[in-house]
C-alpha cells in the first residue's frame, strides 16, 4: 500500500468507531430530553389540577360539591357564588387592605434589601462580615418564632389592628439583602472601575451603573416579595380584630365560618379573585423578567 492509500484509508477507521459512540450519545440526549419534558408535564399537572378544581367548585352548587363519586365538571354553573362572596363578607375592604399592606412592604422591603446589598458588597466599614452573618442567620429563624415577643412589643405600643402594626414587625429584608448581594457580586469589577475612574459617587453608582445590569433580579426579588405579602396570613391575623385592617386571607376565614357551615363554592369564588391579581401582576413582571434575561447583557 502506499502512502498516498495510507493517507486516504487511514481517515475512515475513526469514523467506524466515533459513530456507535455519536449514536448512543444522541440516544442518550434524546432519553434526557423526553424525561425532562414527562418531568415538566408532570409539574404542570400537579400545579394546574388544583387550580382546576378550584376555579370549577367556584362554579358548582352546594349538591355538585359534595356529591359522591366527585366530578370535576359542574353539572350547572352557578356563578352567583362569585355575588354571594362579595357581599357575604367586605371582600373590597379586605383587598384594599391587602393591597395597601401588599404595596407598603413590597416598596419597604425592595428599597431596604437594595440599599443594604449594596452597602455590604460596595462599602467597606469594620464587621461589614459579622452583618452578612447575621443576615444568613436571620434566613434561618422562622417567623413563627418572634411572633410572641413581636406581639407583646406591638401590643407596649398600641399598634393593634393598626397598618403600622402588621406591615413594620414585616419589613425584614434578610431575604431580599442576600439575593441581591449575590447578584451585586455577580457584576463584573471592570464596570464598576470603569464608573469610578469616571468621578461616580455612591448614588451615581447604584442608580446609573449597578440597577441597569440587575432587571432580572429585581423582578424576581419583587415578585416573591409581592407574593409572599399578599399570602401573609399568621401576623396579620393575630394583629387585626375586625375587618378595618384585615387583609384577603383573613376574610378568606371569615367567609369559610359563616353561618357555622362552609359553603365552598363563594370560598373558592373568592380565592379566584383573591389569586387574579396576584396572577396579573406575575405575568406581567414575568415578560419584563424574559426581556430581561435575553436583552439585558453587558456589551463591552
Amino acid at each position: 500500500m502506499t502512502a498516498l492509500e495510507e493517507h486516504v484509508v487511514a481517515p475512515s477507521l475513526p469514523t467506524e468507531i466515533v459513530a456507535p459512540a455519536a449514536r448512543a450519545q444522541r440516544r442518550r440526549e434524546r432519553v434526557l430530553t423526553t424525561l425532562g419534558y414527562a418531568a415538566m408535564v408532570c409539574a404542570l399537572v400537579m400545579v394546574a389540577l388544583p387550580l382546576f378544581w378550584i376555579v370549577m367548585t367556584s362554579f358548582k352548587e352546594r349538591p355538585d360539591i359534595y356529591i359522591q363519586p366527585v366530578t370535576w365538571w359542574p353539572s350547572t354553573f352557578h356563578p352567583e357564588n362569585y355575588r354571594e362572596a362579595l357581599t357575604s363578607v367586605p371582600f373590597t375592604t379586605f383587598l384594599r387592605n391587602s393591597v395597601i399592606i401588599t404595596t407598603a412592604l413590597a416598596a419597604i422591603k425592595f428599597v431596604l434589601g437594595v440599599l443594604s446589598a449594596y452597602g455590604l458588597v460596595f462599602l467597606r466599614f469594620p464587621g461589614k462580615n459579622f452583618v452578612f452573618l447575621a443576615i444568613i442567620a436571620a434566613l434561618m429563624v422562622p417567623n413563627q418564632i418572634t411572633v410572641i415577643s413581636n406581639y407583646a412589643l406591638v401590643a407596649e405600643w398600641g399598634w393593634r389592628n393598626t397598618f403600622q402594626g402588621i406591615i413594620v414587625p414585616l419589613a425584614g429584608v434578610a431575604f431580599g439583602t442576600f439575593l441581591m448581594r449575590n447578584h451585586f457580586l455577580s457584576i463584573p469589577s471592570e464596570i464598576i472601575e470603569a464608573a469610578r475612574m469616571d468621578g461616580a459617587g455612591h448614588v451615581r453608582l447604584l442608580w446609573r451603573v449597578v440597577l441597569p445590569v440587575s432587571g432580572p433580579t429585581m423582578v424576581a426579588f419583587a415578585i416573591i416579595t409581592v407574593v409572599n405579602e399578599w399570602n401573609e396570613y399568621l401576623w396579620p391575623f393575630l394583629m387585626s380584630d375586625d375587618a378595618s385592617v384585615a387583609p384577603l386571607p383573613i376574610g378568606l376565614t371569615q367567609l369559610q365560618n359563616n353561618d357555622g357551615l362552609t359553603n365552598w363554592g363563594p370560598v373558592m369564588a373568592a380565592t379566584v379573585l383573591a389569586m387574579l391579581p396576584i396572577l396579573v401582576i406575575f405575568l406581567l413582571l414575568q415578560r419584563h423578567m424574559i426581556k430581561g434575561l435575553t436583552s439585558g447583557a453587558v456589551k463591552g
